[in-house]
């Protein structure tokens, strides 16, 4: 193992923080998933300026895009070519550190709550010594 991590490295980002959001998320557009270049809705770019104002140009991004196919389309299968990634939304998750436009057509996870659900569950005695399960509703 240890001869593995003393080899050299060709690694490099992708991309400098300084670099605008949209050209960050060009960059991965175009050189990893090997789209022509991406389409903002009119949503997405007020998002993006509202973000660089706010100060979190500087954030990496993870795209929100299909997990079927490399391209946003989830029919378009192999390594297409010719196709233009659509950037309807961008969501920021500034504690977490990072800027992710949303793509096509997917949906996302709501977020969760600061307390389980789990935590309202119990068991009440009063009435049945097999206990009644409150706190399900």
């Amino acid at each position: 193992m240890k001869e593995a991590a003393e080899e050299p490295s060709q690694f490099a980002v992708l991309y400098p923080d300084e670099m605008a959001l949209r050209d960050k998320i060009s960059t991965v557009a175009t050189e990893i998933y090997g789209a022509d270049g991406i389409e903002l809705s009119t949503a997405a770019a007020k998002q993006l300026d509202t973000y660089e104002a706010a100060g979190f140009g500087h954030l990496p991004v993870c795209i929100a895009k299909t997990h079927l196919s490399i391209s946003s389309d989830p029919a378009l299968k192999g390594a297409p070519t010719g196709w233009t990634l659509p950037v309807r939304e961008v969501r920021a998750s500034v504690g977490a550190g990072f800027i992710y436009p949303i793509c096509g057509d997917m949906r996302t996870m709501p977020g969760l709550g600061r307390t389980p659900a789990a935590q309202r569950i119990d068991l009440d005695f009063s009435t049945d010594a097999n206990g009644e399960i409150v706190g399900l509703s």
